[in-house]
């Protein structure tokens, strides 16, 4: 039987148990303190700025940021996850403001944030240069937008899909579509075509370079659940980067 691919469906599933320690999705909340090393490099003091997490989920990166002093808001295309969301902030008294919306269509008046968070999310969009367009229509010139995602390569066919999804089934088989992975290059024009200027990128390399650091890192996460990463010239699988609204 034919796998369906880039299936978004899972997220759906997911939201009932998305804050469960033992869920399926909640290595993803691991990757935060990771990202925003580079983030922060980038970002002036998070306090007080008006943020957007787009593809927010149930709401890891947005709580996040509210624990850090951001004033947030969440977007994404799932009402399932955005009630989850919604429920675990109550919880925590966080006042973050969640949305339905697709990130090519972003339910937000031009110019309202002061940085777009997007992680996790542009290799899953149906439009990705549409949705770059609006995450520059929505943030402040001077703003700045907050990324990672896919590269298109051998290699991140190998490692997401062939022996994360399929071999070790760490990850859903069929949440990822290589065909609708991005390469910088294309990122960087899409990023340049929409208004953005001062774009940096580096490998976000959770997984290493060689056999050798790839066995190395699963080995780590299967004894301990976390992951270690370096940002480097190694952008073969994951990169990270930020882009400034002209």
């Amino acid at each position: 039987m034919r796998v369906p691919r880039n299936n978004l469906t899972f997220y759906d599933q997911q939201a009932p148990r998305w804050w469960e320690a033992t869920a399926t999705i909640a290595p993803l909340n691991r990757l935060n303190p990771l990202r925003f090393q580079y983030f922060d490099r980038a970002v002036p003091p998070w306090p007080g700025l008006r943020v957007l997490d787009v593809g927010c989920g149930g709401g890891f990166t947005c709580e996040f940021l509210a624990h850090r002093g951001a004033q947030v808001w969440g977007v994404d295309q799932s009402a399932q996850c955005i009630e989850a969301a919604q429920t675990h902030a109550e919880q925590q008294a966080l006042g973050i403001h969640y949305h339905w919306g697709v990130a090519e269509a972003l339910p937000f008046e031009a110019a309202m944030f002061d940085v777009v968070v997007c992680v996790d999310v542009l290799e899953h969009v149906v439009d990705p240069q549409r949705a770059v367009a609006e995450m520059s229509r929505v943030l402040r010139p001077g703003g700045i937008v907050c990324f990672d995602t896919i590269n298109r390569t051998g290699r991140s066919r190998l490692v997401m899909i062939w022996l994360l999804e399929n071999l070790l089934r760490q990850i859903p088989v069929g949440i990822h579509d290589w065909n609708k992975f991005i390469t910088p290059e294309e990122l960087r024009a899409m990023l340049n075509q929409s208004g953005f200027g001062s774009v940096t990128m580096a490998g976000f390399n959770l997984f290493g370079s060689t056999v050798a650091e790839t066995l190395a890192a699963y080995r780590l996460y299967q004894s301990t659940g976390n992951f270690e990463a370096r940002f480097d010239d190694d952008q073969r699988v994951m990169y990270i980067g930020t882009a400034i609204r002209l």
